[in-house]
């Protein structure tokens, strides 16, 4: 069983599944915009609702959220959300990368304490006890890296998330920059002893280089393909590209899509999609990647694989 914001489900129930997506977020420090518009929380939900029905409508079953900690995150609203539409939401625990994230208050701690242990203990204690007094358990473990680098910050945060998916049973996904250090933080978990069949590295398609992609992949890890309609960080085109190459050599089996939208945002809303890229919403996979992929030879059956079978996979 795999833990939503409603509750135990089966893998076997999860359908169609956006496997990198986010209701709200909030960067650290949005607090302190005392400009900003107030957040209105009944208009959040309306906004996701109405989103998430459209999703639905497309065939949209199920949705991971892997918003962690220190991102905004609010499991209350996705639970209204899915509450509110019959989709499936599954959130996260973990923590973000050191330089967009709230690292301040674990480096500070460095100084008097085993930062890694408890940082562990925070996300077990959420995955087994629910987050705050919500009793909402997170279904997977969420981690970032940097480009070109893993801090020793975020080195203590991956381990953390390892020893704690050790622990609970729990899947790992991951947040990479520019399509870099994806072997990395395989080579951290894997001297954790994770299975790295049980890890998505997150934002693959940040690369258009098979190489980087079939290092990962022989080692039996997940790939997320799964910012789709961000041209302005790697051209569609490029990721499509590099997607059919693989599904043409026989990795339809680990390959998860999405695009990392942000439905809303805690401070002051960005114009992201509607004035740079107008692609990053959540429809595009179904209704342009998807037409994509299929005109250029790809079976249904491996897009079923990418949207359906690889997320239950994953979670089994």
């Amino acid at each position: 069983m795999i833990n939503t914001v409603l509750g135990p489900c089966s893998p076997e129930d999860l359908g169609t599944t956006l496997m990198h997506e986010h209701l709200l977020i909030g960067y650290p420090g949005w607090e302190a915009d005392a400009a900003a518009p107030p957040f209105n929380r009944k208009e959040t939900v309306k906004r996701c609702v109405d989103r998430m029905l459209e999703l639905k409508a497309l065939g949209l079953r199920s949705f991971l959220d892997p918003c962690p900690i220190d991102l905004g995150r609010d499991v209350e609203i996705m639970a209204e959300v899915a509450q509110a539409t019959g989709v499936h939401i599954i959130c996260a625990t973990g923590l973000y990368k050191e330089d967009q994230g709230a690292a301040s208050y674990f480096k500070f701690r460095t100084q008097f304490s085993d930062v890694t242990s408890e940082m562990t203990d925070a996300f077990v204690k959420e995955l087994t006890d629910g987050v705050g007094t919500t009793g909402i358990k997170p279904g997977v473990i969420k981690v970032a890296t940097q480009a070109h680098r893993i801090s020793p910050h975020e080195e203590m945060v991956l381990r953390a998330a390892a020893r704690a998916a050790k622990a609970t049973g729990t899947r790992i996904t991951t947040h990479t920059d520019e399509g870099t250090m994806g072997r990395e933080q395989l080579d951290l978990f894997a001297a954790e002893g994770v299975d790295l069949r049980h890890v998505i590295i997150g934002h693959s398609c940040g690369s258009a280089d098979l190489r980087y992609h079939t290092d990962l992949l022989d080692r039996g890890c997940t790939l997320g393909f799964d910012r789709f309609g961000l041209d302005i960080l790697q051209p569609d085109r490029l990721r499509t590209a590099a997607l059919i190459g693989l599904l043409g050599i026989g990795f339809e089996k680990q390959i998860v899509l999405s695009h990392d939208s942000v439905w809303c945002w805690r401070g002051r809303p960005l114009p992201v999609a509607e004035v740079i890229a107008p692609n990053w919403n959540p429809t595009h996979v179904f209704k342009n990647i998807v037409p994509a992929l299929r005109a250029a030879g790809v079976s249904q059956a491996k897009v079923d694989a990418l949207l359906i079978d690889n997320p239950r996979r994953f979670f089994s």
